[in-house]
């Protein structure tokens, strides 16, 4: 006989484990989409893949055969160059046929190297140009507080990115506001395109800074997917304020000639490259 706290601990480990599974099935998408592609951003996708399995298979609430439906939450990539994990998520979801994955880049495709919301049903905002998401995200949860709506807003930023001006005047305003529906997610790779982010220009100490702004703040390690899901499940908890998760990770996750190189920022492997990244992602299994 199981009592009802040791039923919830098994729920919350098999929500866990299948998370952590779905993960490593899109890390392993994205290095084949990007070696089709012969281009893209390995990096910061490979880093972002357990925050974006646990909002699309756990908190996210859509819909894909109706991506416009009114009810749905919305996810915003302030960092758009690594679009090819959410595609990697979207597809798994059933937002479009898997197969349609090998497009990614190719002239004509609905799946740009950065999200176009002209193109590509389920995709809430076309970014790509760094700093401007989280303003787009907070409009958004602004306008579902006027509409006295349910729905919720997700924004996920880089560290790199972070360095941009409008990041914080989107910060101070959504306090402002109360927008507690909210959540934003720091993907801290610790790397941008040129080097380390401490060397080119530090954001730290990131975690006082946005408590200062007034938002709730979590700080976890984000390849840790029972402390992702934690933050994600605290978030929706929080009243009054936005929420800030804080995510530790490492560019190029799981892929040790990747890790934290910025080689990988924006370059996609070759033939005997993905072959050895997909046998050491596939060896996690």
């Amino acid at each position: 006989m199981t009592t009802p706290d040791t039923a919830t601990d098994a729920h919350r480990s098999a929500l866990v484990s299948r998370l952590e599974g779905i993960a490593r099935e899109l890390r392993i998408t994205d290095i084949e989409m990007l070696t089709e592609a012969g281009s893209g951003h390995p990096g910061g996708t490979l880093s972002a893949a357990d925050v974006v399995a646990a909002l699309f298979f756990h908190k996210l609430r859509l819909k894909p055969e109706e991506p416009d439906w009114a009810g749905r939450d919305r996810f915003v990539l302030s960092k758009g160059h690594c679009i090819p994990i959410v595609y990697a998520a979207m597809a798994k979801l059933g937002f479009f046929p898997e197969d349609e994955l090998k497009t990614l880049r190719k002239l004509g495709t609905r799946l740009q190297g950065h999200p176009d919301r002209t193109r590509l049903p389920g995709i809430e905002a076309s970014t790509g140009s760094l700093g401007q998401g989280l303003s787009v995200a907070v409009g958004m949860a602004l306008a579902s507080k006027l509409d006295r709506a349910d729905w919720r807003v997700y924004c996920m930023l880089g560290d790199g990115e972070s360095q941009a001006g409008q990041v914080w005047e989107a910060a101070m305003l959504a306090p402002r506001h109360g927008l507690d529906n909210l959540c934003a997610i720091l993907d801290q790779n610790q790397v941008q395109q040129t080097g380390k982010v401490a060397e080119t220009l530090d954001i730290e100490p990131v975690v006082a800074k946005w408590r200062a702004f007034d938002w709730h703040v979590r700080e976890i390690d984000g390849h840790d997917m029972e402390q992702v899901v934690d933050a994600l499940d605290e978030a929706e908890m929080v009243t009054g304020r936005p929420t800030m998760i804080v995510s530790h990770t490492i560019k190029g996750k799981g892929v040790s000639f990747m890790e934290l190189n910025p080689a990988w920022h924006g370059k996609a492997p070759n033939a005997e490259e993905a072959e050895r990244a997909l046998a050491e992602l596939r060896g996690g299994a």
